[in-house]
């Protein structure tokens, strides 16, 4: 019988380290949900809530982690207005070494595994042939439904920081960071822009924790009111010389008013003076989704990769 080992910080760590080393090999093999900012933003704001719900398992080759499996089972989900969600199906996130690949086969079986009797997605780059033909193999199949123009599937979107452009604020907004602006405002800002929510005060102190988080790279767009209209939290990999955005919202009241493109200029700017030379950020790629990719589009970022959403119905065995 597998032995179910839940997510904890350090596994997150030998994680963010495995994201270091693919980047550094075949940036293009980084699922978007298996980066070093998202990782650490997964865990640290779901791991009180949901990480019960969460099972993972870890390969080694001597002391280095080569592959990982993150599956997130049914459970029930509260949003911030109150409501309850049930996730029914089986999501797994995961990321093998290209030098490993042939462990594809054992992250499959393990997650067949796992969550059996439930419907099972994952979302493979598009660029790994390989696991694609692996997963088409076990009974996966490319899900229609997340191809169609209201889609799920993710395109991550790069751009380097040479000749970044200087960021314009309408009068009487400013940019805070968090560290300043402190931990209430910083999740305030998160819930206005991303309403109803499942994030809380807790779920932020654990973003905190997590490796890589830095309050000084953590940005807000204050408006004259007082009202945090805008925020994003930027992850460095020193390693990599690389800064991901994740994640980036406004308040309803305030978009469309720049603030969203002025704050990620300004974000790049210190990211740049905190020596990234690259910048990355992950967005819904379907035609139904074009309000982010347009934004990212308007400051440099050009799509660099996507997922494939696959799915393995519960009769499909």
């Amino acid at each position: 019988m597998a032995h179910f080992e839940l997510v904890t910080a350090a596994d997150v760590q030998l994680m963010q380290g495995l994201a270091q080393r693919v980047t550094a090999a075949r940036p293009d093999l980084v699922n978007t949900d298996a980066s070093f900012g998202e990782l650490a933003w997964i865990w640290g704001k779901g791991h009180s809530s949901d990480g019960a719900s969460w099972r993972r398992r870890l390969w080694f080759s001597g002391r280095d982690l080569v592959a990982w499996s993150w599956a997130f089972l049914p459970h029930r989900v509260r949003l911030s207005d109150g409501s309850v969600k049930d996730v029914t199906d089986a999501y797994l996130a995961y990321q093998v070494h290209p030098g490993r690949a042939w462990l594809v086969d054992e992250v499959i079986d393990w997650y067949d595994g796992t969550a059996v009797d439930i419907e099972r997605t994952v979302m493979p780059s598009a660029a790994d042939e390989f696991a694609l033909k692996r997963w088409a193999a076990h009974g996966y199949e490319t899900d229609p439904a997340a191809l169609g123009d209201a889609g799920s599937w993710t395109q991550l979107n790069e751009r380097d920081l040479v000749d970044v452009e200087q960021p314009v604020l309408p009068d009487g907004f400013r940019f805070r960071t968090a560290d300043e602006a402190g931990p209430e405002a910083a999740v305030q800002a998160h819930l206005d822009a991303w309403a109803p929510s499942m994030y809380t005060a807790e779920g932020y102190q654990g973003v905190r924790q997590t490796a890589g988080y830095r309050g000084d790279l953590h940005i807000l767009v204050e408006a004259p009111d007082g009202t945090m209209a805008s925020s994003t939290i930027m992850w460095l990999d020193q390693a990599n010389r690389t800064a991901e955005f994740e994640p980036v919202g406004t308040h309803p009241d305030y978009r469309r008013l720049g603030l969203g493109r002025a704050m990620l200029l300004h974000g790049m700017h210190l990211a740049r003076a905190a020596g990234a030379t690259h910048m990355t950020v992950a967005c819904l790629g379907a035609p139904g989704h074009p309000q982010a990719r347009g934004l990212y589009d308007s400051v440099g970022f050009r799509e660099f990769t996507r997922d494939t959403p696959l799915i393995k119905t519960k009769t499909a065995g």
